[in-house]
């Protein structure tokens, strides 16, 4: 399958393309991304999810394959909106931030919003 990101993000229907084995390929993705452009200082990405079905065990899929790649992760306790998980990667200085989130797309969809050191 195909992932298409669009202008901030990835979205799909959840069992059909938004799966836990695509979920773990775009987290490498993001990881390889963050340690190239990071070079040899050890990286940090906040990661957060929102109320949607399953999006915290997608979120804990991804901060798996981040640490797994030599990446320092912040995960949040519990669901957050999508702006303070902006607001965590400028406090904390992260290098940047995954949130899962479908934003404003139907209930069947969720996706992935990568986020920049600057929260955008």
């Amino acid at each position: 399958m195909t992932i298409r990101f669009g202008t901030d993000g990835w979205r799909a229907v959840i069992s059909d393309g938004f799966t836990f084995e695509n979920v773990r390929r775009v987290a490498q993705a993001v990881a390889d991304w963050t340690n190239e452009a990071r070079g040899q200082a050890q990286p940090t990405l906040v990661v957060g999810y929102d109320t949607r079905f399953l999006s915290d065990r997608y979120a804990h899929e991804v901060a798996e394959v981040l640490a797994g790649n030599g990446i320092r992760v912040c995960l949040t306790k519990s669901d957050v909106p999508t702006p303070a998980l902006s607001f965590a990667v400028k406090h904390l200085g992260a290098s940047g931030g995954i949130m899962i989130t479908a934003s404003h797309n139907p209930p069947r969809y969720n996706g992935i919003k990568v986020k920049t050191a600057t929260g955008g």
